[in-house]
């Protein structure tokens, strides 16, 4: 098993940032009908900076560790910045070589987080 797997395998067995926030600013739920993955992420900004960013929901290892990730990335960062991330940066985020039936799963977090930026 490779570092990476390991990583994804640990974010996945104990997330971060998994939970809720009272008062959010913005807060979105998705599902890849794909593969039945749901999502509910929920951000607080202030000064169009990310002070606080959780999620909640049920997938399997790669979305759930993809969200792990993502969320523990966002924090501090700014809107705009947040706004540039793409496919690539997902791919590099979780280090693994992912197949076309599990990109979806590894970019459906990122999907989350830019509809709430908009």
């Amino acid at each position: 098993m490779s570092i990476y797997q390991e990583i994804i395998l640990e974010h996945y067995r104990h997330p971060k940032n998994y939970g809720e926030i009272k008062n959010p600013t913005k807060k979105i739920k998705l599902t890849n009908p794909l593969c039945g993955d749901r999502i509910e992420m929920m951000i607080k900004l202030v000064d169009n900076i990310i002070v606080e960013i959780k999620f909640q929901g049920q997938g399997c290892a790669i979305s759930q560790a993809a969200s792990s990730l993502l969320t523990d990335y966002a924090k501090g960062k700014s809107k705009e910045k947040l706004k540039k991330l793409d496919r690539e940066f997902m791919i590099k985020l979780l280090g693994i070589d992912l197949g076309p039936n599990r990109i979806k799963c590894a970019l459906l977090p990122l999907e989350a987080l830019k509809k709430l930026l908009i």
